[in-house]
């Protein structure tokens, strides 16, 4: 059940299971194994949806348990030609393939199965890319003829306010609310405040110095639970440029001023398929509604005028379909300025890779945070001794307490894994729909049928729990000494790889590595920390997966 279904996911799996149960049945077939995927786009492969993935894996075990494998709904299932990409391993590992559209098992040499199942992959595509446009046109709508608030975070100086039941009957019975937006007392007038001193002719890192300087929150610092990649002690450039640009303070509602943009996930493994990134739309594409619908900040005059100077201002950008070519940075993302806690920003200057931070130009300081001006470090000043500490960390000699230092750390484990994260979410989704289905039956629903509901909860929470007890699943894991020196061993002579990596390649060793460093640029310093819990890449192709960290100091620049 994707998102894009708005299903209830209880009730989604329960029907596709009954078709299920309903084609083994004059077979005598019976189900011993659920492979349900909640959340997850059936745009996305079955090696990229968990439990897909999960089915996948146990067709090649032996003992797996299971003859066949039956679908209650395809179209859930395949996705444009994901059937062609995906059957073949059914084929191969001999395991039938049930669905109700051809009656029972799929034969691999029937013409008129395999047409089949590709129209139902065309129907599932086609299906999802009518929602698409549907809910994209009924949005447009909405916001341009109703000016109908569509959910998400007020922007600055702005609170919800509710404006009364929901207008569909159905959510409105379910007890929904329709919002709007009204004007905060606390933050509405730092808005008008941002609006004033930029047309009196302030910059808008002025704008934001001064507004720092006055102890009044920022955004991030608002609202930091929504905001924790954000800096809080100060005004940035940017927020103020975004409330300077934002047309909804005229009273006026808008939408669409992002959209998602679907871009192959790997080139040249298109099967991967594709992965949704938040990207701006230019101003034409905004809908805004016709009428003032709120309580405005600023009129439009004033808005008007502040765009103007901002076009004023307006650097031209490369012509349409040219990009600004880009540099190799072995450490892109990977450096961390002590002073703000930020990443450090690459930066290209006279053939060479350097990493930057300026944190002062982009945030209102006014005295709060003591950070030089500019911080400014060469790559190759750190990944000299990088590679030399690395590669001596795998000599021959040396390897035996490498293996300890990783043995010590792996003893911590890793309590907050993926696979606790999402045990966890399921047992907690289990509690509230149980509270749900009691409410039910204490409401006057049918005795007989809420109880298989409830049945089928109490055994999803009681496997979630089993798999919080599993070592390896839920909580910690610990690894042995011998495993993570077969593990090394398998990886191959990463000393010679280190060194002699072409830079692209290095830069995808550092990042399996784990490797964080952080800059004291007072000392010229760079502390240096592997987290050793990812993919360590073996010469031979192969990968291996090894946990553990060291923390070691690398040589300043100078020696």
């Amino acid at each position: 059940m994707s998102t894009e279904d708005q299903q209830e996911p209880e009730a989604s799996r329960l029907w596709q299971r009954g078709r299920a149960e309903a084609l083994l049945a004059p077979a005598g077939g019976a189900i011993v194994a659920d492979y349900f995927d909640i959340g997850e786009s059936r745009a996305l492969p079955w090696k990229r949806r968990p439990r897909a993935q999960a089915l996948l894996s146990a067709l090649a075990d032996r003992n797996r348990g299971f003859d066949a494998v039956v679908i209650g709904e395809p179209q859930r299932a395949f996705y444009g030609n994901q059937f062609g990409d995906t059957f073949p391993l059914f084929v191969h590992y001999e395991v039938p393939l049930w669905v109700p559209e051809v009656g029972g098992a799929i034969d691999g040499n029937n013409e008129a199965h395999d047409l089949i199942m590709s129209v139902f992959g065309g129907m599932s595509k086609g299906e999802r890319n009518r929602i698409k446009v549907r809910v994209h046109a009924a949005m447009s709508s909405q916001t341009l003829m109703e000016g109908r608030f569509l959910g998400g975070r007020p922007p600055y100086g702005y609170r919800l306010c509710d404006l009364g039941p929901h207008p569909n009957p159905g959510k409105a019975a379910e007890g929904r609310r329709l919002h709007g937006l009204e004007p905060d007392p606390k933050t509405a007038p730092i808005v008008v405040r941002i609006f004033n001193e930029f047309l009196r002719g302030l910059g808008i890192y002025a704008i934001a110095e001064g507004l720092t300087r006055d102890g009044i929150p920022s955004p991030s610092a608002i609202d930091p639970g929504r905001n924790p990649h954000r800096d809080t002690r100060a005004w940035a450039k940017t927020a103020v440029r975004a409330i300077l640009g934002n047309p909804r303070y005229t009273g006026r509602q808008v939408w669409n001023r992002q959209k998602k943009h679907e871009a192959l996930l790997d080139i040249t493994d298109v099967s991967l398929g594709y992965t949704t990134k938040m990207r701006w739309n230019t101003q034409d594409k905004w809908i805004i509604s016709r009428e003032i619908v709120h309580t405005p900040l600023i009129d439009d005059d004033t808005f008007a005028r502040a765009q103007n100077i901002f076009q004023s201002k307006q650097r031209k950008a490369p012509a349409h379909g040219v990009k600004r070519a880009r540099h190799p940075y072995l450490l892109r993302g990977a450096l961390i300025c002590d002073p703000c806690e930020r990443k450090m920003q690459g930066h290209w200057s006279h053939e060479h890779a350097y990493y930057r931070c300026r944190y002062p130009s982009e945030y209102g300081l006014a005295n709060r945070v003591q950070h030089p001006r500019n911080v400014y470090v060469r790559e190759a000043w750190i990944v000299r001794p990088l590679d030399n500490w690395l590669g001596k960390m795998f000599l021959p000699h040396r390897i035996d307490n490498t293996i300890d230092l990783m043995t010590a750390a792996a003893e911590t484990g890793h309590p907050h894994s993926a696979a606790t994260t999402q045990a966890r979410a399921e047992i907690a989704d289990c509690d509230a729909k149980l509270t749900q289905y009691r409410a039910a039956l204490e409401a006057g629903a049918d005795p007989e049928l809420v109880t298989q509901w409830i049945s089928e909860i109490q055994a999803r929470r009681a496997q979630a729990q089993a798999r919080l007890r599993t070592p390896g699943a839920g909580g910690s894991v610990k690894t042995s000494r011998d495993s993570i020196a077969d593990l090394l061993r398998t990886a191959g002579d990463l000393t010679r790889l280190i060194h002699q990596a072409a830079p692209e390649d290095k830069t995808e060793i550092y990042r399996k590595l784990g490797l964080r460093l952080r800059y004291h640029p007072g000392q010229e310093k760079v502390l240096v920390e592997a987290h050793l819990d990812q993919h360590i890449p073996d010469t031979r192709g192969a990968s291996v997966c090894v946990r553990g960290g060291t923390r070691t100091p690398t040589p300043d620049k100078g020696h």
